[in-house]
């Protein structure tokens, strides 16, 4: 969704999740998250990696700032878009 759009208080489904689609919730489904809950106290670059690993290749870099976004999101964070943690990735994990 888009995190303009996004009010923490219907916040119920992946999909009601700053910059979450379809697409991006059904990877989120493949490591086992189903509820935005799930998402509190979460390593967004462990979630990446596993991501990683369980396609068999390397995701977008990308993929990275969106697991940001929502994992500082879950843990209170307001939302905002994928790319505000863009900087913050390449100076932190090199991607």
């Amino acid at each position: 969704m888009n995190p303009s759009k996004v009010k923490r208080e219907q916040v119920h489904q992946l999909t009601d999740l700053p910059n979450i689609g379809k697409a991006m919730a059904a990877d989120l489904q493949r490591l086992g998250i189903i509820s935005p809950k799930q998402l509190q106290g979460r390593d967004p670059y462990e979630l990446y990696l596993a991501l990683c690993e369980l396609t068999g290749e390397r995701q977008d870099p990308c993929v990275l700032d969106v697991f940001m976004a929502i994992t500082r999101f879950a843990d209170g964070a307001e939302p905002a878009p994928w790319w505000h943690y863009t900087a913050e990735r390449k100076q932190r994990y090199r991607l």
